[in-house]
């Protein structure tokens, strides 16, 4: 397994991955991405996968895939394997279409707009100042939140479940809010 420090100039990169799975097929595709992630994270340059799954009680289908390369070259290699080849022959039954694939930077990852092709990203300044707004304050109410219950503990332990918290919550509540009420703002309007 090759070594996760970075050659040197190499930047680490990620690359979200979004899946229509046939109706019916819902369960089949789960296990077979559940079985290919546990296996496909031994690969050599791996940083991590998160699956973004269709909204519960909602009629999408669509499946994000998030996964981490340490270097443009290990995600090549990635996507040239056997291994990957052999995915996309098994899921291909119980998918729609091509997957759709786009190379994420920063904070597009939390800007994916429900119903937008994967391409169509706000720009990077607008990324910025609604992450300021979910993050700012996040970073006040977390700590007071978690203040009874880490308080007695060292204060880097503190620092580690604040900032845990902090990512939690952006992730899986803040940022979609925000990006859903956003949506008209963050788009330019001949795209929203």
């Amino acid at each position: 397994m090759e070594n996760v420090s970075q050659a040197k100039g190499a930047e680490p990169v990620a690359v979200l991955t979004l899946r229509t799975v046939k109706r019916g097929n819902e369960e089949k595709f789960e296990a077979a991405l559940h079985d290919f992630i546990s296996e496909s994270l031994h690969s050599e340059g791996q940083l991590g996968v998160h699956v973004i799954r269709p909204p519960t009680g909602s009629d999408s289908r669509e499946y994000g895939i998030v996964r981490r390369f340490i270097s443009r070259e290990a995600r090549d290699n990635f996507y040239r394997s056997e291994l990957f080849k052999k995915w996309e022959e098994k899921i291909a039954p119980m998918t729609e279409g091509s997957p759709v694939r786009q190379e994420l930077t920063g904070l597009e990852a939390w800007f994916s707009l429900p119903g937008r092709e994967a391409t169509v990203t706000p720009p990077r300044w607008k990324m910025a100042l609604a992450t300021v707004v979910g993050v700012y304050p996040t970073s006040m109410l977390v700590p007071w939140l978690l203040q009874p219950l880490i308080g007695k503990l060292p204060p880097l332990l503190q620092a580690f479940f604040i900032a845990a918290g902090i990512v939690v919550i952006l992730t899986w509540a803040v940022m979609p809010l925000l990006v859903k009420l956003l949506e008209r703002w963050l788009l330019p309007r001949e795209e929203a």
